[in-house]
């Protein structure tokens, strides 16, 4: 109690100091989504110098595998240990993984280094978002999300455009490089000014949780990556995938309802809203994902745009994304409103991925721009709604569970987004060179250096017109397929049922107008 009393005498100081540490926050999460955003730009030419087009997925694969299977255990570590000092060795180890990405000297070795980065990212974005609710109250979050949405916009508009111009101009080695100043920054000022109460729980980890659900993701995601592609569907090893994954997920759920610390309580899913979101967010991240790595790779292999040009290209759906998620997340603030933005954001994702996936050899870049923006406006639509009514839905002593557990759902649906589109993208690709290059496109597509636009440029007309109407079929067919999924969200969000948020309106409680305790003890 003598903290909160020190708080209460002396409740100026404490506002600043969460100001302040809300923008060392802010840097680290610009730190987790900058990552995304200019390797996702720089991609063609990482897998022209390394070569492997057929494990392009797997770079992006590996990080949000492991991002994904780390996520809970840095939930749990933060709850035994502290979060500030869980929060900071994730940092660490995202910035060791940059440097040895950046040193990668083949595929195997990129992808391998890819994973040590996602282990240290799973603790970003669940680190930043579990401090923020033990520092704000529900009532007073509101306030801050200009901020938030601020750090977004730099990192979704800067992102592509520094990941492009540092391709362009210095290699994309730096596109890894370029973390550890801005990591190194972050890290100094959580050190400083970042005060939380020191807590150790008895409960432990569930390590046989973390096995079950590891092993289970490992094995869907892998079943996504190699089917029709390495292994046909209804090979062996497909089928000893398909059931290590459900036995193990299986036996992940029926484990949580024994645990006695359980990483995912299966109580919180009795909330209709906390389970819809879940979903939503899940599907936002697979279609998010998806766009992102192969927009880039469509406008330079077929509109002929470099690296540079192909981030700032697209603008037109990261600035749409800004604009409407500051837009909803103020209204939803202000009038404690929310249901219109997930059935609208979701009806404009699958019009805006049907759009997209009519994209041929002769759609103008300013055409495929306006589609991109319809993209981009229901994204905005869902990106902070389904975290806001996901922690609405659960009882304050679930925040962080429920955070945990949203920020798990959204990565594994890029993950999914990423590994499946991949597939369907590869072997498409694969399928028209074929049939309209024969042996020389087989080799084209051997040769990943054949995906950027200055190589392009060196093949025979006919092999070049061919790769580019083979990598626009490509891209047809994972949007569609980006569509068609992106219903599921359409439908879930019809069901949503508005419940009135927690601290909207005037009133104000004792309880929910204290500020956190930032002293340390």
């Amino acid at each position: 109690m003598a903290d909160t009393q020190t708080v209460e005498t002396e409740p100026e100081k404490p506002q600043r100091s969460v100001r302040v540490v809300l923008l060392a926050l802010m840097i680290t999460m610009m730190l987790a989504m900058l990552d995304n955003m200019i390797v996702g730009t720089a991609m063609p030419t990482i897998v022209g110098e390394l070569g492997g087009l057929e494990h392009l997925s797997w770079v992006v694969t590996a990080y949000t595998l492991a991002t994904a299977a780390s996520t809970p255990i840095w939930g749990k570590l933060g709850d035994m240990y502290g979060r500030k000092a869980t929060f900071m060795t994730s940092i660490v180890i995202f910035l060791i993984g940059s440097a040895l990405s950046g040193m990668a000297q083949d595929m195997g070795q990129l992808i391998g280094f890819r994973a040590v980065q996602g282990l240290g990212a799973g603790g970003l974005m669940v680190g930043v978002m579990a401090i923020i609710g033990d520092l704000i109250p529900p009532r007073e979050r509101g306030k801050y999300q200009g901020m938030m949405a601020g750090v977004m916009a730099l990192a979704m508009i800067g992102g592509p455009l520094v990941g492009g111009t540092i391709t362009d101009n210095w290699g994309w080695r730096w596109s890894f490089y370029i973390n550890l100043p801005l990591g190194v920054v972050a890290l100094g000022l959580i050190s400083v000014v970042l005060h939380l109460p020191k807590k150790r729980a008895k409960a432990g980890i569930d390590y046989l949780g973390v096995v079950l659900l590891t092993v289970g993701i490992t094995s869907i995601v892998l079943v996504t990556t190699w089917g029709g592609s390495q292994y046909a569907w209804t090979s062996a090893r497909i089928m000893e995938l398909i059931g290590i994954g459900v036995a193990s997920l299986i036996g992940f759920v029926f484990w949580q309802t024994k645990a006695a610390e359980p990483i995912v309580p299966l109580h919180i899913f009795r909330s209709r809203n906390f389970t819809l979101m879940s979903l939503i967010g899940f599907i936002t991240g697979f279609v998010m994902f998806g766009a992102t790595l192969f927009l880039p790779l469509y406008q330079q292999s077929v509109q002929g745009a470099s690296a540079t040009n192909s981030g700032l290209l697209l603008l037109p759906m990261l600035g749409a994304m800004l604009v409407t998620s500051m837009v909803a997340g103020r209204v939803t603030t202000n009038t404690g409103r929310y249901y219109v933005f997930p059935v609208v954001g979701s009806a404009l994702m699958v019009v805006g991925l049907y759009l997209l996936s009519t994209m041929d050899t002769g759609t103008t870049r300013f055409t495929s721009g306006v589609f991109m923006a319809v993209v981009g406006l229901g994204m905005g639509c869902l990106m902070q709604i389904t975290m806001l009514v996901a922690q609405n839905s659960v009882e304050m002593k679930d925040m962080g569970v429920a955070s945990s557990s949203t920020t798990l759902f959204r990565t594994l649906g890029s993950s999914f987004g990423v590994a499946i589109m991949g597939a369907l993208f590869n072997n498409r690709v694969q399928d028209v060179m074929s049939e309209r290059a024969g042996a020389l496109g087989s080799k084209v597509t051997e040769q990943s250096a054949q995906l950027d636009a200055a190589s392009l440029a060196k093949l025979p007309a006919a092999a070049r017109e061919a790769y580019q109407y083979a990598v626009s079929a490509g891209t047809h067919s994972a949007f569609l397929l980006g569509a068609v999924v992106a219903v599921l969200a359409l439908v879930a969000a019809v069901f949503v049922k508005e419940v009135p948020l927690k601290g909207a309106g005037p009133q104000k409680s004792a309880e929910d107008a204290a500020p956190a305790p930032l002293v340390e003890v």
